[in-house]
């Protein structure tokens, strides 16, 4: 079957076998490529029609204790000037925000260990009451399970989490030995618990990576 066979058969079927996801990511051309995005366009405008979500990102701290090899402000990247922003310019950049129509706050951050529970859940407190017709989101890495919880219970509803490959061995080349696999599905199931939506994911163009990594992470 040819590449443009494969992408109609993935449009009215929903899924391809692993051996056919290589083959595309492998063999396909500029045309099949543009092909595959008018497809995904059209699709998506059926189910979305033309509107644009927006989402207002708040990057409060780009101190990380990680390593991971594909990350600007890893810890051992020493051409990044550091900073973490305080709750009250995290408040501004919320007030801004929602006067510019935003309704969905994103905290982002490095696994910063300054923002423990006990700060990050007055932040995520003062957003939501001050802001309760607004979602707050959180991408601030892997946490314990009541860490979790108790942002949960402040007033967070999502949160970002990439797994960002399913194959273990090729996390394991990406992260440093302190982070695993393993310890990435714990937090992305903890999550769930906890009752957030979850954001998770994987790359593309990581380092080491092959088209057969991508294969097993659809």
């Amino acid at each position: 079957m040819n590449n443009r066979e494969l992408i109609g058969r993935l449009e009215k079927d929903r899924v391809l076998s692993r051996a056919e996801w290589i083959q595309l990511f492998e063999t396909a051309d500029a045309q099949d490529i543009a092909f595959a995005a008018e497809t995904a366009g059209r699709i998506a405008r059926s189910i979305f029609g033309r509107k644009i979500y927006f989402r207002g990102i708040v990057e409060f701290t780009n101190i990380c204790r990680n390593d991971c090899l594909y990350c600007g402000i890893r810890r051992s990247n020493q051409n990044v000037g550091r900073y973490r922003l305080t709750m009250e310019d995290i408040l501004e950049c919320c007030e801004e925000g929602y006067a510019s129509g935003f309704r969905t706050f994103v905290l982002q951050g490095g696994e910063d260990g300054y923002f423990t529970d006990e700060r990050m859940c007055s932040i995520v407190t003062a957003i939501h009451e001050r802001w309760p017709d607004c979602a707050v989101t959180l991408s601030l890495g892997e946490r314990s399970r009541e860490s979790y919880q108790a942002l949960f219970d402040a007033g967070a509803s999502r949160y970002l989490l990439r797994h960002e490959t399913a194959d273990p061995e090729h996390y394991g080349k990406l992260h440093p030995p302190e982070m695993s696999f393993d310890g990435r599905m714990r937090c992305l199931a903890e999550l769930r618990e906890a009752g957030y939506q979850v954001g998770a994911g994987f790359m593309v163009g990581s380092p080491y990576q092959t088209a057969a990594h991508l294969a097993k992470d659809l």
